[in-house]
């Protein structure tokens, strides 16, 4: 189905780069989540006129992906009870940095019917990172595929697209697990995923800024959050969370 979606509070866009504001949907251990980089291999070779670091189709496509980090050591294998059932099994134990109860908060094993394939659990981590802008913005949320790994994840990871200027929500983590016999390993500090943002016009470069939670937005939040428990086709409603939005909801914040 085809949506059109009319941006009249947008008179400006399309002129300098594309702004786009992100911020943390809880200040409970913001210490710990860091603020999203653009995508930048480690100082390659640029010596050669001929080398890929030259290249210009490398470099735009680079320039236009943030990296979002993990803020967590999880180290989580697959098993099923007694009874059949699936559950996590935390192989860090007692020596896990994060406390037994608060995984209980941030992961999630996703009921076995809503798995997309009989064989493949989902595993989702909630995460407090949220991306606003006020003109036209559509994020692609897609996995780490410059990050090399000697240890590569039993699966992959889902991706998704939506507009941000007027479907800001939290993002997550959610893994499709391929190889049950093989743990997940999630380290701290390393590429959790990447976000890449399309404005109205692709050549436009785009700036990534913290910004202010006003109660502006807060309140804009609570009004389109929780849908998908309710709504089966969330999209349906865009039209109606636009008609709510306020002109401006992007403040960038003062350091």
């Amino acid at each position: 189905m085809q949506i059109n979606i009319t941006h009249e509070r947008a008179e400006g866009k399309g002129s300098g780069p594309l702004t786009v504001g992100w911020f943390l949907t809880s200040d409970k251990g913001a210490v710990m989540f860091d603020a999203p980089e653009r995508l930048v291999q480690r100082p390659p070779n640029k010596g050669h006129a001929k080398s890929a670091a030259r290249c210009p189709a490398v470099v735009q496509m680079e320039s236009r992906y943030f990296v979002v980090k993990c803020p967590f050591d999880l180290h989580l294998g697959f098993g099923r009870d007694d009874k059949g059932k699936a559950h996590l099994v935390n192989r860090l134990g007692a020596a896990s940095p994060v406390r037994s109860n608060k995984l209980n908060e941030i992961l999630t094993l996703v009921s076995e019917h809503e798995w997309r394939f009989p064989d493949r659990p989902t595993v989702q981590l909630s995460l407090p990172y949220c991306f606003i802008a006020d003109e036209p913005v559509w994020l692609t949320q897609i996995g780490t595929f410059a990050h090399y790994r000697a240890d590569p994840l039993p699966g992959t990871i889902f991706g998704g697209r939506f507009p941000i200027d007027i479907w800001p929500r939290p993002l997550m983590w959610a893994f499709e697990w391929h190889d049950t016999t093989k743990d997940i390993v999630l380290r701290r500090g390393e590429p959790l995923f990447y976000v890449q943002f399309e404005g109205d016009a692709p050549d436009r470069p785009v700036q990534v800024t913290e910004v202010e939670r006003t109660p502006e937005l807060a309140l804009y939040l609570e009004k389109i959050s929780g849908v998908v428990n309710y709504v089966g086709q969330t999209f349906s409603l865009f039209r109606a969370a636009e008609e709510m939005r306020p002109e401006r909801l992007v403040l960038p914040k003062k350091r």
